[in-house]
């Protein structure tokens, strides 16, 4: 399904006197339709990423509906968060089947279905199955592709077009807070849902415009002769059957000739034959059809079973295996502080000033630019993208860590910046995987990373919120979420030294042998 940069970037084009095939550089690549990829994708995480983040809205609606407590009803927006990311191993499945374009539209279909189905609700546990389950799935449908399309048609500037793409979730966090309140105030929250459903169906249309690339191939003057000699041949021998089965034209095919000059004359058994023969050729167009779709399932399935579980499976690759295991650590870093600064500010007595400009809002903010310029950053050819990466998380994680220090609004609002800008670094996840395991395994390998990203959201605030009740403190919980995290970045330094060192001794080893 997915090809190397050349074929994604290029069409084919024989050299005849050497015998080589130059590229020929794809208009759209970096350029033309890739915009609209783009705005797509900006769209995706406006509807998506923007209404997971402004839930809060409707958790208090649904506190106030059916009287649960808040830990029981909290797990409704977890679950759509964490299904989100967590079923991208699978959908992984369902591009490499159908494509990108197909899952999205479905995804949106399924998207809307929970939100509209999810205004029905009579209990908590009702939104567990339609707004966590149905609609995160539906999200997961259209998020992935809509990341994977980016990662294919841009080359040259990866990272801006993934950071400006992305900047969509900060856009979206602000737009559908304003929306869902609006709508909650004038018709409802169960009505809200419902509006915000039909909102969703713009997922369709983002999906209807991730048009997949297609490689063409220019062939040879050579091959174009030999295809038409070939084409005269099959006309020859078939007239020359003709012809020669009694030596000249058949009695029969004079009278079929006779009688179609003939108006309004035709026997029985020929009209009884030819509705055989069009029942016949509709049962094997549906045969057809039906073999075709069952050769791409399958191939798509062993594409995406081989890449997980086979030889050629992405966890052989050990960078890999420790990018996986700091993903794990990485996104509940990031949603702990937009958690439990409002109950920080409040034992700080910082409640005016951030009433006037709260934290997270700064951190919303400065995410969205940090996005944008950590993307142009990455871009530049003296600058490597894994290299921006690693600065970012070390600052990250630094924050996080200086974070329960600060006591005035100016420092945390000094520190809750540095936390929004760093965290950027999202937008350059899919370039840095697809340099690990390459454009042909993006699909298969980001799904990995943001299914160990979905199982960090998910579990992440629970976790910290339980330190909370053994300790009763909030530093704590940032202290051990930063050392994690921590953990997970200094895997990513260790496995580049362990290359390092295998490499030195296999050269000594080859050496010796010689």
């Amino acid at each position: 399904m997915y090809a190397s940069h050349e074929d994604i970037g290029c069409d084919c084009e024989d050299d005849s006197k050497h015998g080589v095939k130059k590229l020929k550089p794809d208009p759209d690549i970096d350029g033309g339709w890739a915009w609209m990829i783009v705005f797509s994708s900006f769209l995706v995480h406006v509807l998506i990423m923007g209404s997971q983040m402004a839930l809060g809205v409707l958790n208090m609606e649904w506190l106030e509906e059916f009287s649960q407590s808040r830990g029981l009803t909290a797990w409704v927006s977890s679950l759509s968060m964490g299904i989100t990311l967590i079923v991208g191993p699978f959908i992984g499945l369902f591009i490499n089947t159908c494509g990108c374009r197909k899952t999205a539209i479905t995804g949106g279909l399924l998207n809307a279905l929970g939100w509209i189905l999810s205004s029905y609700a009579s209990n908590v546990h009702y939104l567990f199955i339609t707004f966590g389950v149905t609609a995160g799935i539906g999200s997961g449908m259209v998020y992935l592709p809509a990341v994977v399309m980016v990662g294919e048609y841009f080359q040259k500037r990866k990272a801006l077009a993934q950071g400006l793409s992305t900047t969509g979730t900060g856009f979206g966090a602000f737009l559908m807070t304003v929306l869902l309140k609006y709508l909650c105030t004038e018709y409802g929250w169960r009505d809200a849902m419902f509006i915000q459903g039909a909102v969703c169906l713009n997922l369709c249309v983002c999906g209807a415009l991730m048009r997949p690339i297609y490689h063409k191939e220019e062939t040879t003057e050579k091959e174009r002769i030999s295809s038409k000699t070939q084409s005269h041949l099959k006309e020859l021998s078939c007239s020359a059957e003709t012809l020669t089965s009694n030596g000249v034209l058949c009695e029969e095919e004079k009278d079929r000739q006779s009688k179609d000059h003939m108006p309004g004359i035709l026997p029985a058994s020929e009209s009884k034959g030819a509705t055989r023969l069009g029942k016949n050729i509709y049962i094997l167009y549906i045969l057809k059809t039906v073999s075709q779709l069952t050769v791409t399932v399958r191939n798509g399935f062993r594409t995406w079973y081989a890449s997980y579980f086979g030889a050629a499976s992405l966890f052989t690759n050990r960078m890999f295996a420790a990018f996986v295991f700091w993903a794990l650590f990485a996104y509940s870093t990031f949603v702990i502080p937009f958690i439990h600064l409002p109950e920080i500010v409040k034992q700080y007595n910082l409640s005016a000033e951030n009433d006037i400009f709260p934290l997270t809002s700064i951190i919303a903010i400065v995410h969205i630019f940090g996005k944008v310029i950590l993307g142009i950053i990455s871009d530049s050819p003296c600058v490597s993208a894994w290299n921006v990466f690693m600065a970012a998380n070390f600052t990250l994680v630094t924050c996080i860590l200086i974070l329960p220090l600060m006591r005035t609004y100016v420092g945390l609002a000094v520190v809750c910046a540095l936390i929004g800008f760093s965290s950027g670094y999202f937008s350059l996840m899919p370039v840095v995987t697809e340099d690990l395991v390459g454009i042909k395994q993006l699909a298969n390998a980001y799904g990995i990373i943001i299914c160990a990203n979905g199982i960090s959201a998910l579990l992440g605030p629970p976790f910290a919120g339980w330190i909370y009740d053994l300790t009763k403190k909030y530093d704590y919980s940032f202290y051990i979420c930063g050392l994690l995290y921590m953990v997970g970045i200094l895997s990513l330094l260790i496995q580049p030294c362990i290359k390092k060192k295998k490499t030195a001794t296999e050269k000594n080893i080859e050496n010796g042998k010689v």
